[in-house]
């Protein structure tokens, strides 16, 4: 009996070895839940020789989702981004305390762009090929929302309501657009509007129950609009002239920050703010060329990317001063990908650069240069 037991344990444990290792070949990407050490390293910047760290390794892929999406928690501890690391594009979850991270999906297909947290901070939700997803943190399982139906197309964009209640996104098909909203919970899924020419990238406005969203007319620049809720009072925000690259609300909704690119290339890209209360726009400040940037919640401070060909750097501007200060060089080969970021307590800055292989991301501390702010109570 126990040379038969013997013989069936090692047969047993071959087959199920040959199992997990076809099962490890079926999923490449690896299991949800997965963990991984920490992969920082920390170096001193060549221009500027303050630290900078490394939080992800360049010898594989990661990516931040689109600037607009709240990918770092409400408490600054955690950050929600793309990796490749177990084989194909996944979301990961990383400590930023210890830089511990988890890998939350297997999906395959799935939209770097898209990946979004809810404001309620216990799940997330992105798109794999046509479909919408809702991923519960605590346990990883994942529920279908929505599919885009035959015969339309997602457009670039995922905006999530601060109740957590709404996913909005456009879909497109031939000339038509369409702006949707769908909920979480229960109801069923509706058009907010509907536009002759493609729309996309709608960010809720806080606290106005308003979508701002991007139109492309055929041989004219991107142009913003916003809309109502329930799809009224659409109009065209009248910006000031030039191209409008990267646009984000006030935490309070009063007012829209964005960079302004001249039709003149020999003039600097400014930040800009708009009022669309009372249809007004007025210069922040002028940068160094910034391409990307984001801000404080105050919006007493900003940070941006710099598309200087000779000084490829992330700078934080104070607004009282017009003031830039140099953090680090970012030398990515493509600026407008570097997406600099404040964490919520504006106590570190978050960014991508493919400086050092692949596509990785980096942090600063900036404690000593800009005031922290209080835990977003939204």
């Amino acid at each position: 009996m126990a040379v038969w037991l013997h013989r069936f344990s090692r047969r047993f444990l071959f087959a199920t070895g040959a199992l997990a290792l076809r099962a490890v070949a079926d999923h490449p990407s690896g299991p949800k839940g997965q963990l991984f050490d920490s992969d920082w390293r920390r170096y001193s910047d060549p221009a500027t020789e303050l630290e900078v760290y490394r939080i992800t390794d360049p010898t594989y892929t990661s990516t931040l989702p689109d600037y607009t999406n709240r990918i770092i928690s409400r408490n600054s501890a955690s950050l929600l981004f793309c990796c490749d690391r177990a084989g194909s594009p996944q979301a990961f979850r990383m400590d930023l305390k210890t830089g511990e991270t988890r890998q939350l999906t297997d999906r395959p297909n799935l939209d770097a762009a898209s990946l979004n947290l809810l404001p309620d901070g216990r799940s997330f939700c992105y798109f794999a090929d046509r479909i919408l997803y809702l991923v519960n943190f605590a346990t990883l399982r994942e529920r279908e929302v929505y599919t885009i139906p035959e015969g339309w197309d997602r457009s670039p964009g995922l905006s999530v309501t601060s109740d957590s209640a709404l996913a909005v996104f456009a879909e497109r098909r031939d000339d038509r657009s369409r702006l949707r909203g769908v909920p979480f919970a229960a109801g069923a899924p509706r058009s907010i509007l509907e536009a002759g020419v493609p729309i996309s990238n709608p960010i809720e406005r806080p606290l106005r129950g308003q979508f701002l969203y991007r139109a492309m007319p055929e041989a004219q620049a991107s142009e913003i609009w916003i809309v109502d809720r329930d799809g009224r009072r659409n109009r065209r925000l009248k910006l000031a002239a030039g191209a409008t690259g990267p646009a984000n609300w006030s935490a309070d909704g009063r007012t829209l920050l964005y960079l302004n690119f001249p039709d003149d290339r020999k003039q600097l890209n400014a930040i800009r703010e708009h009022f669309p209360d009372d249809d007004k726009d007025k210069l922040v400040a002028p940068t160094s060329q910034y391409v990307q940037f984001g801000f404080n919640r105050d919006t007493s401070v900003f940070v941006g990317a710099s598309r200087n060909v000779a000084s490829p750097v992330i700078l934080i501007l104070l607004r009282v001063t017009h003031r830039e200060l140099t953090l680090c060089e970012h030398k990515a080969s493509h600026p407008e990908t570097v997406g600099p970021m404040f964490s919520p307590d504006a106590q570190r800055v978050y960014f991508q650069s493919d400086r050092h292989g692949k596509p990785a991301l980096y942090a600063m501390h900036v404690e000593r240069l800009v005031e922290k702010i209080g835990e977003d109570k939204e």
